[in-house]
């Protein structure tokens, strides 16, 4: 049986994705096989469409980790899952998975039940971002009631989950992003919001416990500058920004760089949190698989507000 998916031959910009017939794969060992209703667009899938990623510049390239769908089979030793489960997760990253398709296998561990209370389109935009925010600000920063956390772009598909994750752990959260954001910040809980374009923000943020920092470059030194003693910086934008350690040890504070990985704990606390109404993610552009290229090429404009979704018929 064939399937639908989307494929590159070459590296470039979003013109190389291309739909595809593929054989339907077959889930192995302790796999469940996913029919995919949605997934999730994220930056690092146009970092892979470009460069190639962690494919090491190998050659066919398919895309995407966030899936949300329901359980179609289950492969041996599987109990925790059957056909007909609703399911949501981040397959197997940092490896490839390629969720860009209408069938995607997954170890059945790294996925989990799908909340009530969301869509799929919904649920298809959390995993990887809501995971990255979870993991940076929870697993490593141990974010506490009361702490002040500095979050970059907060409008942004990784940042306005974290927004949401850092009010849910009691703290104040300040937040960066263009005016025409503020609104849209503010809605998710942010106590402050700072025009990056107006103002510099280390010049008025200040005794930060916590930044998360979507972005790299510049704004990691920047970033140093507004924390408190003992204070970290959670850097996201390339493994080249580790040697932000080394600068922060002298100053007494701390600096980490962090992938996201696959996590089931992870998952099932971002799943509680839905639950509860304090985590929902906002869909900003809703595009069914085959268009693919022009959700990439919104993912570039810097316009968008949220997620971007595709889905699949």
């Amino acid at each position: 049986m064939n399937m639908r998916a989307i494929a590159q031959d070459t590296f470039g910009g979003p013109e190389v994705l291309k739909v595809i017939e593929v054989r339907r794969p077959e889930p192995g060992p302790a796999e469940v096989l996913v029919r995919v209703c949605a997934i999730g667009v994220n930056p690092t899938d146009s970092w892979h469409r470009a460069s190639g990623g962690l494919a090491g510049g190998q050659t066919p390239v398919r895309l995407g980790w966030d899936v949300s769908g329901v359980v179609e089979a289950v492969g041996p030793g599987v109990t925790i899952f059957a056909p007909g489960d609703e399911v949501f997760g981040l397959p197997r990253h940092p490896q490839p998975a390629g969720t860009y398709a209408q069938y995607v296998t997954s170890p059945a561990r790294h996925l989990v039940r799908k909340p009530s209370r969301i869509s799929h389109t919904e649920a298809a935009a959390l995993p990887l971002a809501a995971l990255t925010a979870w993991q940076a600000l929870v697993d490593t920063a141990d974010v506490r009631p009361g702490q002040r956390v500095l979050i970059h772009a907060a409008a942004g598909g990784v940042g306005h989950l974290a927004v949401q994750i850092a009010k849910a752990r009691g703290a104040y959260v300040i937040g960066t992003a263009r005016s025409v954001k503020h609104d849209f910040v503010r809605g998710l809980g942010a106590d402050e919001v700072i025009d990056y374009v107006q103002v510099d923000f280390s010049t008025v943020a200040r005794d930060i416990d916590v930044v998360l920092d979507t972005i790299g470059g510049e704004y990691g030194p920047r970033s140093l500058t507004t924390l408190c003693a003992g204070g970290l910086l959670v850097s996201l934008a390339a493994p080249s920004e580790s040697y932000l350690a080394d600068e922060a040890r002298p100053l007494g504070l701390r600096a980490a760089f962090m992938i996201v990985e696959a996590d089931r704990a992870g998952m099932l606390e971002i799943a509680a949190l839905v639950e509860t109404g304090r985590l929902r993610p906002q869909i900003d552009t809703v595009l069914p698989l085959e268009l693919a290229a022009e959700a990439h090429e919104l993912s570039h404009s810097g316009r968008i507000a949220g997620k971007i979704v595709l889905t699949v018929d």
